[in-house]
């Protein structure tokens, strides 16, 4: 999960840099992976 929000999060910068078009699907799943990682983190506990 933690590779997966680490890929998305490279996914998401190169977004804002290259692809404006695909930039805002590309943060929409960043949030949703930070939420899933949240949940994992909380859940863990």
């Amino acid at each position: 999960m933690f590779t997966l929000a680490l890929v998305l999060v490279v996914l998401w910068v190169l977004g804002f840099s290259v692809f404006n078009i695909a930039g805002g699907l590309i943060h929409i799943l960043i949030v949703v992976a930070i939420i899933a990682v949240l949940i994992r983190i909380i859940r863990g506990k």
